[in-house]
């Protein structure tokens, strides 16, 4: 497929909005998860999502039995980090997507419930950043503050709203991307970047060709992978692309021709809002599929 063949196949993917499966829309903000105990929950267990070299960070309203920390599979974290009322946990590369781990704390005071459990399960490239866990009753300011993150979050699931009806609204084609302001005067710009891309030793699949993109409003990333000999057909289910800081882009579509037999290639397209700023510098970004464990990381992809 030529370079400038696939720039039109782009620009009429990117109009149409055709995929075979749409990733998870990260939140534009870290806001924390609350989890309130009662007397009668010392042997629930919320789960919690962590990921590899992410930090989860667990702060607790009361003083933590520092020595009587449990967690299965300890030596598989790169850091367990225990303080007075802060838990903070950084999965290790050893730990496998779907995999859980127990952990339990207990508090000092003797109060109910004297412990807390947690059931910590690993995703391929997302972890929660923050769980606050109260054993007594809220203040009205952590109310008020979850109130405004709800709100904050129903206007951007309204604003998505809003765009995915305008994209259903605008013309095909080229028109399309120009009425949406995704295209203009400089149009797309490429580059393949297959030499520079790293590719992750434990990697489920091999990335054959990796093209970047940009626009006036986002880029896109065209992976062409082959699934190793002996392994089952992959259909990509998930994406993310990470700066070096941490930052992610907000993942608006992921397509794929369909799934990828063993022995034969696949293209895969990832489509990621970012004005011109926020895509500078290199990215990693991770695909993975649906309840399983393969997951395919590719480090170092940069765009035009």
């Amino acid at each position: 497929m030529s370079s400038s063949f696939f720039v039109v196949f782009l620009g009429l993917l990117l109009a149409s909005g055709a995929s075979v499966a749409q990733p998870e829309a990260p939140a534009s903000s870290p806001s924390a998860r609350r989890i309130e105990l009662t007397p009668e929950d010392g042997l629930s267990a919320p789960e919690i999502a962590i990921s590899t070299g992410l930090s989860t960070i667990l702060v607790f309203d009361s003083d933590m039995t520092h020595d009587e920390v449990e967690l299965d599979g300890r030596d598989r974290f790169e850091l367990v980090d225990v303080g007075r009322t802060t838990l903070r946990l950084v999965p290790s590369p050893r730990v496998t997507a779907g995999e859980k781990f127990r952990l339990v704390v207990r508090f000092r005071d003797g109060a109910a419930p004297g412990r807390a459990s947690f059931l910590l399960r690993v995703h391929p490239a997302k972890a929660e950043p923050l769980i606050e866990v109260y054993r007594g009753k809220r203040t009205i300011e952590t109310y008020q503050q979850e109130a405004r993150e709800l709100r904050a979050e129903l206007m951007r699931y309204q604003g998505e709203i809003a765009r995915l009806v305008a994209e259903q609204d605008a013309p095909g084609g080229l028109a399309g991307l120009v009425s949406s302001g995704a295209l203009d005067e400089h149009g797309v710009t490429g580059r393949v970047v297959t030499k520079d891309v790293v590719q992750a030793a434990g990697n489920a699949l091999e990335a054959t060709s990796v093209k970047s993109y940009r626009s006036a409003k986002g880029v896109a990333v065209e992976i062409q992978l082959v699934v190793k000999a002996g392994a089952f057909p992959w259909v990509a289910n998930g994406a993310t692309l990470r700066s070096r800081a941490g930052a992610e882009l907000k993942v608006l579509r992921l397509w794929q021709q369909g799934p990828i037999p063993v022995g034969e290639f696949g293209l895969v397209v990832v489509e990621a809002d970012a004005p011109s700023v926020a895509a500078q510098g290199a990215f990693s970004l991770k695909l993975w599929e649906a309840d399983g464990p393969r997951v395919i990381t590719l480090g170092n992809v940069a765009f035009p």
